[in-house]
């Protein structure tokens, strides 16, 4: 199969999730023996034409000067174009919806035979909190769009996938992310960020409003813990530094912007005392999964996505307070430990890389038969 990746910020990745994914889709695939083009966006740092293999091209994007929210657009639109128009492309996989729509529609996708279009519908990102009321209207009418023009959708999460069968009547396939667990970790990597093991407390998300990260900081220092709370992500966001600047007077409370050295931030993670997961808008959030491939304690949101990954394996939180009552009331080391063994078993049986690789190759071939 000749397969295209598009709409993500290209590989190899650092960004976030649906990079990692395509990162990790795309070499494996390759491995197989089939083809893979990864379209990326010419800001980005790898000006290889291949990697790993995959076949890379570069596509220019007006987002350095125009922010992402309408310079994805174009980006989008012109790599739909590509593929469309100058590649013999059998599977293209479209990495989210909120800035393809448009090129679908006005590339009729719906009426195309060939390339088959397979859309990851993501998170519900009409009810991310980033946006004002109208954005989240136009990005309903997208959802809508979407579901509309896609041949197949994807779900990464049994709460998504339950949720456009309930809404729109369309089956979309299940497909989770996944991860690793690492072979060893290195505590040594501990001292570069002047921490010690088992004690501080770790964030791991985009600086956004919908992943609760003020929650998270108001929690914690409510509850008096000693063992400072780290928070990796960029800052660069508009929340993010509202965030810095409303908490720059606390030592206790640590920005250290992205980390993408897999070593750094798996052994940052493995000796955590806890890693709090506040995302709450839909979809199996890759950071959360490495984060029980890592071994770590986790106190995630209480929304229906999180505990569809972790069912009973980890404590929750709605508020700053229970957050504060949770860290004032700590469960017994040995109720941790089993918590920390059940999710890493999940890993282990439903999230490995090579498992989704494969249940990604028999789909894609599935619906070419069709």
């Amino acid at each position: 199969m000749k397969i295209a990746i598009i709409s993500t910020r290209g590989i190899p990745n650092n960004y976030g999730g649906f990079e990692q994914f395509a990162e990790h889709l795309s070499v494996g695939l390759v491995v197989r023996g089939h083809e893979v083009l990864v379209y990326s966006p010419h800001f980005h740092p790898y000006k290889e034409n291949s990697y790993k293999g995959v076949k890379i091209k570069h596509i220019y994007s007006p987002e350095p000067w125009l922010g992402s929210s309408i310079g994805s657009f174009f980006y989008d639109f012109n790599s739909l174009r590509d593929a469309l128009k100058k590649e013999k492309i059998d599977i293209i996989y479209e990495a989210g919806y909120t800035s393809i729509v448009p090129a679908f529609i006005w590339f009729n996708i719906k009426s195309i035979k060939s390339p088959v279009v397979v859309t990851n519908m993501d998170g519900l990102e009409y009810r991310r909190s980033k946006f004002n009321s109208w954005a989240r209207k136009f990005i309903f009418w997208e959802e809508r769009q979407a579901v509309k023009h896609s041949h197949h959708l994807i779900a990464d999460n049994l709460g998504i996938r339950d949720y456009y069968k309930e809404k729109y009547g369309k089956d979309a396939r299940y497909f989770a992310y996944g991860a690793n667990i690492a072979p060893h970790y290195n505590s040594a990597h501990l001292r570069e960020f002047h921490l010690s093991e088992n004690n501080y407390y770790l964030v791991i998300a985009r600086l956004e409003p919908e992943n609760n990260i003020e929650m998270i900081i108001e929690g914690y220092l409510q509850s008096r813990q000693s063992p400072p709370l780290i928070i990796i992500g960029k800052t660069n966001t508009a929340y993010g530094k509202w965030l810095q600047k409303k908490y720059a007077g606390n030592a206790l409370i640590r920005f250290l912007g992205g980390i993408y050295d897999a070593d750094k931030i798996n052994a940052l993670r493995r000796f955590s005392v806890a890693y709090f997961h506040g995302h709450s808008v839909g979809g199996t959030n890759p950071s959360l999964l490495e984060a029980m491939a890592a071994g770590c304690f986790v106190i995630a949101h209480d929304n229906p996505f999180n505990k569809a990954v972790l069912d009973t394996d980890a404590l929750y939180f709605n508020s700053s307070d229970s957050i504060a009552q949770t860290l004032n009331h700590p469960v017994p080391d040995g109720a941790k430990a089993q918590f920390i063994e059940n999710n890493l078993e999940k890993i282990r049986r439903n999230y490995s890389w090579e498992q989704l690789i494969e249940a990604y190759e028999a789909y894609f071939l599935s619906v070419l038969s069709e």
